[in-house]
């Protein structure tokens, strides 16, 4: 069901708590999206009043939880998150780390033959209540001690980048804006949950993402295959009312939230405030 991301779509979707219905021209635009993704991830954020509640519901264990940080990488006044471009940096706990820059929207038919054969890109359609949006991503693995590296400001991240993934830059950033002039937005630290259910027979991924002010958001969200993206959604939102998730909360994203927060610091530091 990730801002531009999860509530944004082609067209406008009302995202106020209550409003999850589409109307049949998004619909009719969902099902053409989803016809042209390689995956969908249908999301729903839990408003932290509601935290502990649903973390009970569903019988999650944060023992069990991977440790994550992540950064993005933008102007201060958000040049690229503005024009759909994100840049991301992620360290795992126990692997390798990773890096993404991801556009979004996109319409899949209007992509390239040369990026959809590789195997390091991506097209998602990502869903939650009263939105969506369609995203590509070119992805690429590192090192732990690079990313750390770009983390701490040692290394800068034009060189933590594939080839392909400057060149997918280059492409779809703001004009004359080079990855030399990107700001460090985070870390941000995340405990990411991977589970099943007894009485739901897909997996699921709880992350808690721990804002530095100390605020949380917690999302919930499924993967499947384009061709069961339907059937899928209708037995999460089943599922998740029978455990007592609020599906019609406003809805909130990840990245956005991040990116928003981390801009106002940049802001009142070069400001001196």
């Amino acid at each position: 069901m990730d801002e531009q991301e999860t509530i944004v779509s082609e067209t406008p979707v009302d995202t106020r708590p209550g409003n999850d219905a589409l109307s049949p021209d998004q619909l009719a635009e969902l099902l053409a999206l989803i016809k042209g993704a390689d995956s969908v991830e249908l999301k729903l954020s839990v408003p932290d009043a509601n935290r502990r509640s649903t973390v009970s519901a569903l019988g999650l264990d944060p023992i069990e939880a991977q440790i994550r940080q992540v950064v993005f990488f933008d102007t201060p006044d958000l040049a690229l998150n503005r024009c759909g471009v994100v840049v991301r940096a992620r360290r795992v706990q126990g692997r390798e780390g990773d890096t993404v820059v991801k556009l979004r929207p996109v319409i899949p038919a209007q992509l390239s033959p040369s990026l959809r054969k590789s195997k390091l890109f991506g097209v998602e359609v990502d869903a939650m209540p009263g939105g969506f949006v369609c995203s590509a991503s070119m992805k690429a693995k590192h090192d732990d001690a690079a990313v750390k590296a770009v983390f701490d400001g040692a290394a800068s991240i034009r060189k933590l980048l594939s080839k392909d993934q400057r060149k997918f830059f280059a492409e779809h950033a703001p004009e004359g804006l080079e990855l030399d002039e990107l700001r460090r937005l985070g870390p941000i630290n995340v405990l990411k949950l991977k589970f099943t259910p007894a009485d739901f027979e897909h997996r699921m991924v709880a992350e808690l993402w721990n804002y530095p002010d100390g605020t949380r958001l917690l999302e919930l969200s499924t993967k499947c295959s384009p061709r069961e993206a339907f059937e899928v959604a209708a037995e999460t939102k089943v599922f998740l009312a029978s455990h007592g998730v609020d599906l019609l909360a406003e809805q909130q994203t990840k990245t956005r939230t991040a990116l928003e927060f981390f801009s106002a610091e940049i802001a009142a530091v070069d400001s001196g405030s």
